[in-house]
């Protein structure tokens, strides 16, 4: 420390010997008062530098999503490309009566539904055949249980089918958070917590839930709004955010044929789940995160000045009070996870394209409300909770989420159809 302070002295023009009587006296003329006022300048420089160090970045997590966004609706775009002309030429293959202008989309998935049946039947024939061996008292039971697992799947819409395959993800990650030894390991990787610099939990924590009460109601909303009809009180049937994007596709003039989508849907849902995480993150880096460290270092939260042994022992009871302050206020900097963005995301956007359906809450029965109304109370909510700062829900992901529903309802159909008829 001597020679540290020694050479910058130096700089000066002062000798050694003139630099040890200055540190003497300096040291001993310091009055309670000065000393008080550079113990507190050095608790706020340190609290600057801490909080210039350990700040949270956006670009990392910005980049990520435009990057990440881009790559996966160009992907999805082609291997929709990819699909499309792979039935389309089975098909004509199939039967010379087929003509490509008489091909439509009803048609292309109605044969890949009939491809899926006879799928399904071969492999209940490749199972029978395979279970000799089992006694046969047992084997009609196996059989009945093949045929009650997947005669619904058969019968369910594409959409449908692939929001069970998202929810049986949801609970495969949920059940890994049962196993004590592996929690550590989640939550690194399956909670975005914005201090950590990570940008890839954006996305693992959209599949990540808390508890099992959180898992059951994202896979409810998630089966319903993304993939089921919703159930009215009108005439008008609404249905949920797969058919929405599968008729939007229908309206394109000229046609363009597109045997699935499932590419398109899954596209929308990893990115409006990213998009929601990244607005909770932005919230949380520009505003969250400049006010705790404000809070800690006003001069309420300083050590006070212990110059006598009574005010030492005061100062020392009044520690844990306050260290249970700063843990509280530290604990409005939370982990974020669960699918509760991407789901905002498929209401959002069913309530603007099915404005006259109706839904009503599952517990307890209550009178079904107009979709519209039900997303606006919801949104409303989140603007209350993300202004107050309650800490139950992540309410600035369910702002992101709706945001990015009524985006791409605006947006997002003709964007897509842009980019496959591009690649």
């Amino acid at each position: 420390m001597l020679r540290l302070c020694t050479g910058r002295f130096r700089a000066n023009g002062l000798s050694h010997h003139q630099l040890t009587r200055n540190l003497y006296f300096t040291k001993f003329s310091l009055s309670p008062r000065n000393f008080s006022q550079l113990k507190a300048d050095t608790v706020e420089k340190s609290t600057e530098t801490f909080a210039s160090a350990v700040r949270p970045t956006i670009r990392n997590q910005v980049l990520f999503f435009l990057l990440g966004s881009t790559s996966l609706f160009l992907y999805s775009a082609w291997t929709t490309n990819i699909e499309t002309a792979s039935v389309l030429k089975t098909l004509q293959n199939q039967s010379s009566v087929w003509q490509v202008q008489s091909i439509s989309n009803v048609d292309l998935r109605r044969f890949q539904q009939m491809e899926l049946v006879k799928d399904l039947r071969s492999t209940y024939k490749y199972l029978n055949t395979q279970a000799t061996e089992i006694p046969q008292l047992i084997r009609p039971y196996l059989n009945a249980a093949y045929v009650a697992l997947l005669q619904p799947y058969a019968d369910a819409s594409e959409g449908r089918r692939l929001c069970w395959k998202i929810c049986m993800l949801n609970t495969g990650i949920w059940l890994m958070w049962q196993f004590q030894r592996l929690k550590p390991m989640m939550t690194r990787a399956f909670v975005h917590q914005p201090l950590s610099g990570l940008s890839f939990t954006l996305l693992s924590s959209a599949f990540s839930h808390s508890s099992a009460m959180h898992l059951v109601f994202n896979c409810l909303a998630l089966e319903g709004f993304g993939s089921s009809s919703i159930h009215t009180l009108t005439t008008l049937a609404g249905s949920a955010a797969t058919t929405y994007l599968r008729q939007a596709q229908d309206k394109n003039a000229p046609a363009q044929l597109e045997s699935t989508n499932s590419y398109h849907f899954l596209a929308f849902y990893l990115s409006a789940g990213v998009f929601a995480g990244l607005v909770s993150h932005i919230a949380t880096a520009r505003f969250q995160y400049p006010k705790l460290i404000a809070q800690l270092s006003s001069p309420a939260s300083r050590p006070p000045v212990t110059d006598t042994w009574s005010s030492a022992v005061a100062a020392a009871s009044s520690t844990t009070a306050k260290s249970v302050t700063a843990s509280t206020t530290a604990a409005t900097i939370p982990g974020s996870l669960g699918a509760s963005g991407a789901v905002y995301s498929c209401v959002t956007l069913v309530a603007l394209a099915y404005p006259e359906a109706q839904v009503s809450l599952i517990f307890p029965p209550v009178t079904p409300i107009s979709i519209q109304t039900a997303v606006l109370g919801m949104v409303t909510v989140d603007l209350l909770g993300a202004y107050r700062r309650w800490r139950f829900f992540d309410h600035w992901a369910h702002l992101g989420g709706a945001a990015f529903g009524a985006l791409y309802y605006y947006y997002g159909p003709s964007l897509w159809s842009q980019t496959r008829a591009a690649l």
